[in-house]
């Protein structure tokens, strides 16, 4: 153990530089050494354990639901429908006024995505129910589903959630979230080129070593105590206790070492179902997703599409942008419309442009809810753009980084959302970056920088 702790004492240094130095993990050693606990590690007498029966459809009316089997199985101590949980329909984004509540903790009426939960089960062990689970009938009646976000918009596709009464969400009484600046079209008409290029992305899971879970242990002072591998503690706390109808101050969340999140872990699923447990048993509750759960159900990064099309002069400087930008939001909102946001507010890059029109939809398709993960909101934006930005330098017969240093941002300048550039130091860190990859660039380019007095 000593010469571990010698390794990562040496690592850390004590000269206070971290650029250029190996910096061991402040959590490192405990990882190594099997000290770190995680909220799995522990244990309490007379923990049950909690199964979700799942929708095998991407789109079904729930007909009949049949439980009596299920129950009848030794060791099954409480099965939970939608009619337990005290207020089903949410939507995590309500604390920050993302409205409306479009999500049932436990469905009621409809499924609309695959693996959607329905019914829980909480028995004395995994394999109870596990088998309770494969007791329960359900009757479905399956719908037509739609998976592509353009088809999903057009007149005639199947509706995938009720609660918004069409396949998009809202903004500001708009079908998408817009961004204008300029005007593009007349941009378009004086460019000596325009193209435009199409780029997809398909969701990406975060694939965490640790599935997502948690144990709710109800205490004795009639608070429940919720050990958590979430990422958003106070998200969590707040939904759970407006799902659950309870005051906040009965809940306490307790967080700490996360096995790989990546922002996957940011959706409040597991918790307020294990708390609603808790509460109706008495007894401590522990919900984890398996393996083939984590993969299926647990929300990956949206899928995207993006329209770019670019007009641009002979001298390289792009006078129009107009994108048209997909986010695949699945069957519920979760953190999509907040990300979608943030898409449209990132276009059009790092880039001084006079004409821009953003087009940003957010639409509800019945694919497996997607969410945070890192970069979120912006990640496939920027290899989009940055692929239309090296198409556009070939077109005109410039230099990738002189293209980019025509038209990078620079200090004062307007961002299409209407915010004043401020430390951009875009130009000084693609400098930087041509230097070290020794990268020839011009003396001009060489000698410009961020700001417009200097360059």
């Amino acid at each position: 153990m000593e010469h571990v702790r010698e390794f990562f004492a040496a690592e850390r240094g004590d000269d206070g530089k971290a650029v250029g130095t190996s910096l061991a993990r402040s959590d490192a050693l405990g990882h190594v050494t099997g000290q770190t606990q995680f909220y799995a590690d522990r244990q309490f007498p007379g923990m049950l354990h909690l199964k979700m029966v799942r929708s095998p459809h991407h789109h079904a009316r729930i007909r009949s639901l049949d439980t009596s089997e299920a129950e009848k199985l030794p060791g099954v101590v409480r099965v939970i429908t939608h009619k337990d949980v005290p207020a089903n329909v949410y939507t995590i984004l309500r604390l920050i006024q993302v409205e409306p509540n479009d999500e049932p903790v436990l469905a009621e009426d409809k499924v609309r995505f695959k693996g959607e939960q329905v019914v829980a089960i909480l028995a004395e062990s995994e394999a109870v129910a596990r088998e309770a689970v494969a007791r329960v009938k359900v009757d479905y009646e399956e719908l037509p589903a739609v998976f592509d976000v353009e088809e999903a918009l057009k007149p005639g596709a199947p509706l995938v959630n009720e609660y918004h009464g069409h396949n998009w969400f809202t903004y500001e009484g708009h079908h998408c979230r817009r961004v204008r600046h300029g005007d593009v079209e007349k941009g378009f008409a004086e460019a000596d080129h325009v193209i435009e290029e199409r780029y997809e992305s398909s969701p990406i899971e975060h694939a965490p070593v640790e599935t997502t879970g948690c144990i709710v242990v109800p205490e004795a002072n009639g608070r429940l105590t919720c050990y958590s591998n979430t990422q958003a503690l106070f998200f969590t706390l707040d939904n759970a206790g407006l799902i659950l109808n309870v005051p906040f101050q009965k809940l306490r969340l307790i967080g700490g070492t996360v096995g790989g999140g990546f922002g996957g872990k940011v959706d409040v699923i597991t918790e307020p179902v294990a708390m609603l447990g808790a509460m109706l048993t008495g007894r401590p509750v522990k919900y984890a997703y398996s393996r083939e759960e984590e993969m299926q159900v647990s929300s990956p990064r949206a899928a995207e599409r993006l329209y770019i099309k670019d007009g641009v002069m002979n001298d390289g400087r792009i006078v129009a942008r107009k994108v048209r930008l997909y986010v695949d939001a699945g069957a519920y909102s979760r953190h999509s419309p907040y990300g979608t946001t943030k898409a449209s507010a990132h276009m059009p890059g790092p880039y001084t442009i006079p004409n821009v029109s953003v087009d940003a939809h957010c639409v509800y398709t019945n694919r497996t809810p997607s969410s945070a993960m890192r970069g979120f909101g912006v990640t496939i934006g920027d290899f989009a753009l940055e692929v239309q930005m090296d198409k556009l330098a070939r077109l005109v017969g410039m230099d990738p980084i002189a293209f980019r240093i025509r038209n990078a941002y620079r200090d004062g300048d307007m961002k299409a959302h209407g915010e004043l550039t401020k430390g951009a130091a875009l130009v000084e860190t693609m400098q930087a970056a041509a230097q070290i990859a020794g990268w020839p660039i011009s003396a001009e380019d060489a000698a410009a920088s961020s700001t417009r007095a200097g360059g």
